[in-house]
């Protein structure tokens, strides 16, 4: 990852992150700025410029810290939410939604970690029943903590919460910092999985499928609850024999019936997302299947393939010795 320009805001620069963050960059230019959001995004910066360089914000979170989490997006029956704690990502997955999200793939580091969590504890504090929040919406959860450090805290923030649930969202190998922590039951690692030819063609820059199952069994070992995520999943002909492999050889590290959930979704585009991705990646395999707008605006395999498709993967977790309970249909009503 080549960081071409550090901005940091003034707000937060003597912050230990905005001091020390700098130094993992040592030929980056540093800029103390007032607002991030006056300079980042202003200008329409190609996705794929980030294949060469990116600059970097270091910056306060404002406005609404915790939102809630659409239907469908975790286990129903408990509230969702998700927290932003970075935008955009090192990854460069051909369908990644935020090539249609946002203008620059700039990324932005937020450090006000004990104000996001503030508001954690004021949900928290309303109810006794289970409660989850969600990391990755908008960066990967893991991929960066070796340099951001804030997992501490919010694995604090469990300890104290024994209902309330994080979930950090990767396809990250990156487990360093995680193996610091101890392991508790209500804060949970969940791994995207795909085929790996599906990881080679689409899952750009990202870690291999072997080193992310590298990574499941030594966090497993460890003692670390682990989630599982096959989302997106991405047609083909051979797509059943595919994820057949991809769960036997997940369950050579652990056991599907000791993972936390596994969800399971199929790819899906926003009108704005897919015009993006037919732009930076025309020769992408999506274009040569029957995609459909549906009334929730989003672009996918028509209901009835989709439910085909997700029906028999689903089916296969099961028969391999996953719980019924636990596995779940990702955005789907």
């Amino acid at each position: 990852m080549k960081i071409e320009k550090i901005f940091i805001e003034d707000s937060i620069k003597d912050t230990l992150i905005s001091s020390q963050l700098p130094l993992k960059f040592p030929k980056a230019q540093i800029e103390i700025i007032s607002n991030y959001a006056d300079i980042w995004g202003r200008v329409k910066k190609p996705y794929l410029q980030k294949r060469d360089s990116l600059n970097l914000f270091i910056a306060r979170k404002q406005g609404q810290l915790i939102k809630e989490a659409p239907n469908a997006y975790g286990i129903s029956g408990e509230p969702h939410y998700y927290f932003i704690h970075a935008y955009n990502c090192i990854y460069e997955c051909d369908y990644c939604y935020l090539q249609g999200y946002f203008n620059t793939p700039d990324l932005v580091l937020f450090v006000n970690h004990q104000e996001i969590i503030s508001e954690m504890q004021k949900l928290a504090d309303k109810s006794d029943e289970n409660m989850w929040f969600h990391a990755g919406e908008f960066s990967d959860s893991l991929a960066l903590t070796h340099l951001t450090g804030e997992l501490n805290f919010y694995h604090e923030f469990t300890k104290k919460n024994p209902h309330c649930y994080i979930e950090l969202r990767t396809k990250s190998a990156n487990i360093k910092e995680l193996l610091k922590l101890a392991p508790l039951p209500n804060f949970i690692t969940s791994f995207s999985l795909s085929p790996k030819n599906k990881i080679k063609s689409h899952d750009l820059k990202t870690p291999s499928l072997s080193a992310r199952l590298k990574a499941i069994k030594r966090l497993y070992e460890a003692g670390h609850p682990i989630g599982i995520h096959f989302d997106p999943v991405i047609h083909s002909e051979d797509f059943e024999s595919e994820y057949q492999e991809l769960i036997n050889e997940l369950c050579e590290v652990i056991p599907l019936s000791k993972v936390e959930y596994i969800s399971i979704g199929v790819v899906r585009f926003t009108k704005d997302v897919y015009s993006q991705v037919k732009k930076n990646y025309p020769q992408t395999t999506y274009f040569h299947s029957e995609l459909t707008k549906g009334e929730d605006g989003k672009i996918r395999y028509p209901r009835p393939m989709r439910m085909w498709i997700l029906g028999k993967i689903k089916d296969l977790c099961l028969r391999a010795g996953a719980s019924e309970k636990s596995t779940y249909l990702c955005m789907e009503e």
